[in-house]
């Protein structure tokens, strides 16, 4: 499973770069086409980036032509994120070749092997949503830089100066 999602994030990340967006502009993007419209704030909850962080994003994928926003009828405080069709003209396509190596991967399978298979990454996505939240509610150790204890280690280290060189 390591391998697939690793596979996965390389995959979005040429995608992204055909696109001329980040990898995380394009996941955010996702959230936005998979969930169907939402605020800059139900996207930062999503995604557990700042608030910041998603207007920046935002901005990009509508310079892009991919998502426009929309101020709410009955709430004109609110905006809302909605995906263009841009999109399915732009993006789907450069998803094909995806699609059909999994067509072809569940080509054998039967219907109760696939309806098995569905109910397995429904779990997984569960899981991996639960495992997130909790490394995001994890307190994160204070830590000196990387780049200061490096060399702290390095001084006392004779074997690691020696291999070095």
């Amino acid at each position: 499973m390591r391998k697939a999602s690793a596979q996965g994030v390389l995959y979005g990340q040429l995608v992204a770069e055909r696109l001329g967006i980040s990898s995380t502009d394009l996941e955010c993007l996702d959230f936005i086409v998979l969930r169907g419209p939402m605020t800059a704030g139900e996207l930062a909850a999503a995604t557990g980036l700042t608030t910041g962080a998603i207007t920046g994003v935002i901005d990009r994928l509508e310079r892009a032509g991919f998502v426009r926003r929309e101020r709410d009828h009955q709430d004109r405080r609110k905006v809302h994120v909605h995906g263009l069709p841009a999109v399915e003209r732009r993006v789907a396509p450069l998803f094909l070749a995806m699609q059909r190596a999994m067509s072809a991967a569940v080509e054998g399978y039967g219907d109760e092997e696939i309806e098995l298979l569905l109910s397995f990454f429904a779990r997984a996505h569960e899981a991996a949503v639960a495992a997130t939240a909790t490394l995001r509610a994890a307190a994160v150790p204070a830590e000196e830089p990387a780049g200061r204890r490096t060399s702290a280690l390095r001084r006392k280290s004779p074997a690691a100066a020696r291999r070095r060189r």
